[in-house]
């Protein structure tokens, strides 16, 4: 019976991407644990955590994308969530270092003995129960979201203004975990973890396991938001974003369905976060950075806001993008991508915009080597890991001026494309009936 709603409840993109999760769940640890390291399907150990990581920046895309895409809430606040989240579950780990710490302390962290506490802050108590952990991991955003909701939705700040005060909320967070005194490791924030639930949080099958446990939750966030969306209260969500006014008018609580997708938006990006942290290794206050939050737009835009399988193919191909631009690539590797994508552009929406990707990836670095040469006299291409931003931006507006509907709809339009294309093919006059005179559209009156 479950499963029976469960397939009522999920649209066929989400059952094939829900499928895909699971044998990528379970094929990528096999291929970092079974499969020896000289064969070429093997997957070294260090790229598990980084996959790990996409997927957990996938969930929290696909939070975003639940009331930006579905709900019209433009959220630039939500690295708040999935940064409480990670520090949810970076106390736990914190609490369960014991006396293997620098200072051998059973109970305090270092941080907390290297700035002189004498006792354990009330807060943290209980954090070295992971049942409690992980409650507060689903609590703590929860409820950051719903008082945060509860008072802006109820006094009707919409628009512009509620993005400005979503930002401004993560910032005041972001000088908040700074602070030495409030007891979160302040600038250096978490780190040095040892063990997860009684095993070593850096072994190669513990890294595994947590790989397979992003993907699972990725793919029950999926489940949760396909059902929402495709509900009847997903529907009036879908009211409330197109025309808020008049679904206000027609007698629904819009402030009730705006707070329900919020609170659970925030609770999707804590258990992400809270996934995050233990396969990077650290959390500190630069999660709470509003940039973070706008990334997360940018990668919901790029894969298509408004679905289910866009933020999530945003996700990964941004931050995959990021991975060679950032890691020491040539502009090979960085020129293939540009091709790619513009390739992408020019098949499925016209060789002109797809010639305007290209011009305008090879524009940023060459203006940079002439403003070298007009400074230092001589001219010299950037690192790639400098150029990142402008191409994070410049992908951004070019997507939001060119492609609105992000990959996803890119696809769906190139579908649209083959499939007029065929139609026409299949409708067109045959020479031999152009001989024959055959009427390629005879009147139904005749």
């Amino acid at each position: 019976m479950i499963t029976q709603l469960i397939l009522r409840a999920l649209d066929k993109k989400a059952i094939w991407l829900v499928a895909v999760l699971a044998i990528i769940a379970i094929g990528v640890p096999i291929l970092n644990l079974v499969v020896p390291e000289g064969n070429p399907l093997h997957i070294p150990n260090y790229a598990v955590p980084l996959f790990g990581k996409y997927l957990n920046y996938a969930m929290l895309a696909l939070a975003l994308d639940l009331v930006w895409g579905y709900c019209g809430i433009l959220s630039l606040g939500h690295a708040a969530f999935f940064a409480l989240g990670a520090y949810a579950m970076g106390m736990y780990l914190m609490r369960q270092i014991g006396a293997r710490g620098v200072y051998a302390n059973p109970t305090l962290p270092d941080f907390m003995v290297f700035l002189n506490y004498k006792e354990l802050p009330w807060f943290w108590n209980g954090f070295d129960m992971w049942w409690f952990a992980f409650a507060m991991v689903l609590i703590v955003p929860g409820l950051l979201a719903f008082v945060f909701g509860f008072l802006a939705f109820r006094s009707r700040v919409t628009g512009v203004y509620l993005s400005i005060i979503t930002q401004a909320m993560t910032y005041a967070l972001l000088l908040a975990f700074f602070r030495n005194d409030l007891g979160f490791g302040g600038n250096n924030g978490l780190t040095d973890f040892k063990d997860i639930l009684g095993v070593n949080v850096q072994a190669a099958t513990t890294r595994a396991a947590l790989f397979a446990a992003s993907a699972f939750a990725l793919a029950l966030a999926v489940i949760i938001c396909s059902a929402i969306v495709n509900s009847k209260l997903g529907k009036v969500m879908v009211a409330v974003r197109d025309a808020e006014s008049r679904t206000r008018f027609l007698g629904y609580r819009v402030d009730n369905v705006k707070l329900f997708a919020f609170v659970v938006s925030a609770v999707l990006a804590g258990i992400a976060g809270a996934l995050y942290a233990p396969q990077v290794g650290i959390i500190n206050p630069s999660e709470f950075e509003p940039g973070n939050s706008i990334e997360v737009v940018i990668w919901t835009a790029v894969g298509g806001r408004g679905t289910i399988v866009g933020p999530i193919i945003g996700a990964i191909v941004v931050n995959l993008t990021k991975s060679i631009f950032t890691s020491g690539s040539s502009y090979i590797a960085a020129g293939l991508v540009i091709l790619i994508f513009s390739g992408i552009v020019a098949v499925a929406s016209g060789w002109t915009k797809g010639l305007i990707v290209i011009a305008a990836s090879v524009a940023i670095p060459v203006l940079y080597g002439l403003y070298q040469l007009a400074l230092y006299g001589s001219f010299k291409l950037p690192a790639l890991s400098d150029v990142w931003l402008y191409a994070l931006g410049g992908l951004f507006i070019f997507t939001t001026l060119f492609l609105p509907k992000g990959i996803v709809g890119l696809i769906a339009q190139w579908r649209t494309m083959t499939t007029k294309r065929e139609q026409h093919d299949r409708n067109a006059t045959s020479p031999a009936e152009v001989e024959a005179g055959v009427d390629p559209q005879p009147n139904p009156a005749e």
